[in-house]
């Protein structure tokens, strides 16, 4: 029902800043959880930050203080600041909207994009 688009992906090195964008199309509703996921090669991909249905924000520790996330709920769009990166920050990077959550845990149906890729170097 919703379509899912990243952008804002990139390489760049230690300390710098990189701004995602999520642009949705389809239907959306006001209860659903919006999210920005992560996955490194070889390994579990990782809840980065979820905002619910009531503004609520979830952000995962290893982000916590860098990494900021909104939304434009008339461009129906989900963004990530992400501000002093780190090596270990360099991952594909996934919009997903979903029926619930708790915390960036997803519940129902979740609609996932194709992702952006992030790499920092050292």
């Amino acid at each position: 029902r919703v379509q899912l688009v990243e952008s804002g992906g990139g390489s760049v090195q230690s300390g710098g800043s990189l701004r995602l964008s999520c642009a949705a199309s389809g239907t959306t509703y006001n209860s659903d959880c919006w999210s920005w996921y992560r996955q490194a090669p070889g390994k579990e991909r990782e809840g980065v930050s979820t905002i619910d249905g009531d503004g609520d924000i979830t952000y995962a520790d290893s982000v916590k203080g860098r990494f900021t996330v909104s939304k434009d709920n008339f461009k129906k769009t989900l963004y990530l600041q992400m501000n002093s990166l780190k090596p270990e920050d360099s991952a594909m990077y996934y919009c997903v909207v979903s029926d619930n959550c708790f915390g960036t845990d997803l519940y129902g149906m979740d609609y996932w994009g194709k992702g952006t890729l992030v790499t920092i170097s050292s």
